[in-house]
C-alpha cells in the first residue's frame, strides 16, 4: 500500500532545505519591499507597499518562488551528497538575473510616486550605458524585468531536473551494486 502524498513524511534533509529555502523567499520579499520603502520617501511605508503589491506581485512573488526554489535545491542537494553546482558562472548568472529584474521592477514604480529615489538612479543611466540603452531600459523595463524572472525561474528549473537526474543515477547505481553483492552469494 502506497502513502498519499499528504501523508508522506519529509526526510530531515528535506526538512531542514525547505526551511531553508522559505526563509530564502521570505528574506527575498523582506528586502524588495524594504527598498521599496527606503526609496519612496514621499509616500507612507504602507501605501508604498501596497503599489509595489498592486504593480510587482508577479515579479515580487515570482522572484521570492524561484530564489527559494534555488536555495531549497542547493541545500538539499548538498545534503545529499550531490555536486550540482560544478559551474560557477551558472549559479552567478542566475543571481545576477535576479538582481536584474529587480532592479528593473521598481522603474516601474517610478510612475506612481513610488521609488522616487531611482529617478536619481535614472538620472546616471545615459552615462553608464549610453542614451539609447538607457532609453530601452526605462521603456521596456516590465518586459525586461519578466524576462529577467524567467531566467530565476529557468535556472531553478534546470537545477531542479540536474538534481533530479543524480538522484536517480545514485538510486540506479546503489540498485546495481545490491544486485551484484547477492549474486556473489
Amino acid at each position: 500500500m502506497t502513502e498519499s502524498p499528504s501523508m508522506m513524511h519529509l526526510s530531515y534533509n528535506a526538512k531542514r532545505s525547505l526551511s531553508r529555502g522559505l526563509a530564502v523567499s521570505g528574506i527575498t520579499i523582506a528586502a524588495y519591499l524594504l527598498i521599496v520603502v527606503v526609496t519612496t520617501p514621499s509616500l507612507p511605508p504602507l501605501a508604498a507597499v501596497n503599489t509595489a503589491f498592486a504593480i510587482n506581485s508577479p515579479i515580487i512573488f515570482g522572484t521570492a518562488a524561484g530564489t527559494g526554489t534555488q536555495s531549497f535545491i542547493s541545500s538539499y542537494g548538498k545534503r545529499m551528497g550531490c555536486q550540482l553546482n560544478k559551474r560557477k558562472h551558472i549559479v552567478g548568472a542566475g543571481s545576477g538575473s535576479t538582481a536584474f529584474s529587480s532592479f528593473l521592477s521598481f522603474f516601474s514604480l517610478v510612475p506612481l510616486g513610488c521609488c522616487g529615489s531611482w529617478l536619481f538612479i535614472l538620472s546616471f543611466l545615459p552615462s553608464i550605458f549610453g542614451s539609447t540603452l538607457s532609453v530601452v531600459l526605462i521603456q521596456y523595463s516590465t518586459p525586461l524585468s519578466y524576462i529577467g524572472l524567467s531566467i530565476v525561474l529557468g535556472f531553478a528549473g534546470l537545477s531542479a531536473f540536474k538534481l533530479n537526474r543524480e538522484l536517480r543515477l545514485r538510486k540506479y547505481l546503489a540498485q546495481g551494486k545490491d544486485r551484484g553483492s547477492n549474486h556473489g552469494r
